[in-house]
């Protein structure tokens, strides 16, 4: 797992990359607080290695909860800026802090 922060100069935004190992996995998607945690709207895709790699445009300055979707079980981020208990879930959310 790995998480991978591109900070532009010309306007306030970062490229987040997520980085993903899961050669098993059919389906790996990021949901998280910029996407309304909705499963459909940043699908990870499947590099030949296995793992599962996607980019995202997120504002800087804010901080965002978020997991991985995993063929349909939720996983936390292990290099994440920190962790967010979510009453919601009954777990802990990855935070990513930008």
């Amino acid at each position: 797992m790995a998480i991978k922060k591109q900070f532009l100069k010309s306007k306030p935004v970062c490229k987040v990359t997520f980085t993903l190992d899961a050669e098993e996995a059919k389906k790996v998607a990021v949901v998280g607080s910029f996407n309304e945690w909705n499963e459909k709207a940043t699908p990870l895709k499947k590099l030949k290695n296995g793992s599962f790699k996607g980019t995202v445009d997120l504002e800087s300055g804010a901080s965002h909860e978020f997991r991985y979707l995993v063929d349909g079980t939720y996983v936390n981020e292990q290099e994440a800026d920190s962790f967010a208990w979510s009453d919601y879930a009954g777990a802990e959310n990855s935070v990513l802090s930008l």
